[in-house]
């Protein structure tokens, strides 16, 4: 399958959540056992043999895509959540949004001390979601081995608040 038959997979939907936004419904890609499958496989397939220990998902849609990465690429899997959902002791970044800011949270004790992470999740937008799941990652002793995510939003540039690190995208917009 190629990455223009994944992006029709991909449902369209103008003015969502607000008026002016262009929202990329991966709920019908999801749908679609080949095309699951195939995106499961862009995300996992540089990241085979690699070495990596950890996947650490972002809530929400991170789950779904970093739990069945973890499992194709033999790694184990951490949540990061937004505050208060998480049951034990846990650390907490706060980033800043176009309007206040937003806090994620992990388990002091989900990444170990030298232990090489890939971070993953469904869109790279801006990058501050991924800039605060790496400061929580490195602030716990882990390396940040990749960050992988299924689709980047090119225009707003979010790589840049990950500099230093490897960002694979599976589809560019």
């Amino acid at each position: 399958m190629t990455m223009d038959d994944l992006k029709t997979k991909i449902r369209h939907v103008p003015d969502f959540p607000r008026a002016g936004i262009l929202f990329y419904d991966i709920t019908t890609l999801m749908q679609d056992a080949a095309g699951f499958r195939a995106a499961i496989d862009s995300l996992s397939l540089p990241f085979k043999n690699q070495s990596i220990d950890l996947v650490v998902g972002i809530e929400s849609r991170g789950f779904i895509f970093g739990a069945a990465v973890a499992d194709r690429i033999g790694a184990g899997f951490s949540p990061v959540r937004k505050p208060g959902k998480l049951p034990s002791t846990r650390v907490t970044a706060t980033y800043a949004l176009e309007y206040g800011t937003d806090s994620l949270e992990i388990h002091d004790d989900a990444v170990k001390k030298g232990q090489r992470v890939l971070i993953v999740d469904d869109l790279l937008a801006t990058g501050g979601t991924a800039r605060a799941t790496t400061d929580l990652v490195t602030g716990l002793g882990g390396e940040v081995h990749a960050l992988a995510f299924l689709i980047e939003l090119v225009a707003l540039n979010g790589r840049r608040k990950l500099t230093g690190h490897t960002v694979h995208a599976v589809l560019q917009y």
